[in-house]
């Protein structure tokens, strides 16, 4: 895959209480990221967008709520996310100077 299909895998990082919980104790980041990515695309992405070495991915399938709009039911859109643990000694900074 070329290098903008494999940063089109990417949509954006996920900042949350727990994801920056993960990033401190065990090096993992999390992303949001299309629903036909793989492992291995995931890890390619990484590791050319941020010049880092990734050691492993875990996919994880999050179901759409079920939510009210007005007086019909419906539901949001499933989306899937990643939680990529790097190599020792490598960081992904997600702060713009």
């Amino acid at each position: 895959m070329s290098h903008s299909q494999l940063s089109d895998l990417l949509e954006a990082p996920i900042i949350s209480e727990k994801s920056t919980t993960a990033a401190e104790k065990s090096n993992r980041f999390v992303f949001r990221i299309k629903k036909q990515a793989t492992k291995l695309q995931i890890k390619k992405a990484v590791e050319t967008m941020f010049d880092v070495e990734v050691e492993s991915v875990q996919v994880l399938n999050v179901k759409g709520k079920k939510k009210r709009f007005g007086k019909t039911m419906g539901q949001r859109s499933n989306w899937k996310k990643a939680y990529v643990k790097l190599k020792q000694g490598h960081d992904i900074s997600f702060v713009t100077p």
